[in-house]
């Protein structure tokens, strides 16, 4: 439990520092409490979608990440944020990623710093 709280502030925090960093991926509320509690939401919802949709995407484009020298997946990660991006419209959660550039730039940043995160925070080992 202790692993899955960690995973969620890390991704939390990452997704934070990509809006910051990025005036396309978007996080809108009417205070800041709101906007925490959008973020936090929308950490849970990116990452059921990096435990389910990710590794069924990475094993169907695996003759990809061979020819592209595993480039595509910063295009896998741009996905499954817009993917992110989505889920979070139909869930009436303020988060926006607004063109497929900015979402592999964003996907990048999310995962640097989310990277950052898990090596800084502790772990259930």
């Amino acid at each position: 439990m202790k692993n899955f709280i960690v995973k969620t502030l890390a991704n939390a925090g990452a997704l934070g520092v990509a809006t910051w960093v990025i005036k396309d991926i978007t996080l809108t509320g009417d205070s800041t409490s709101r906007k925490v509690l959008s973020l936090i939401l929308v950490a849970l919802v990116f990452g059921v979608v990096n435990w389910l949709v990710k590794p069924i995407v990475k094993v169907l484009s695996f003759p990809l990440f061979i020819l592209t020298l595993g480039l595509i997946t910063l295009v896998v990660n741009a996905l499954m944020l817009l993917l992110t991006s989505w889920l979070a419209g139909k869930l009436n959660l303020d988060f926006h990623v607004h063109g497929f550039w900015t979402a592999v730039v964003g996907g990048l940043i999310v995962s640097v710093v989310s990277w950052a995160l898990h090596v800084v925070l502790p772990d259930d080992e």
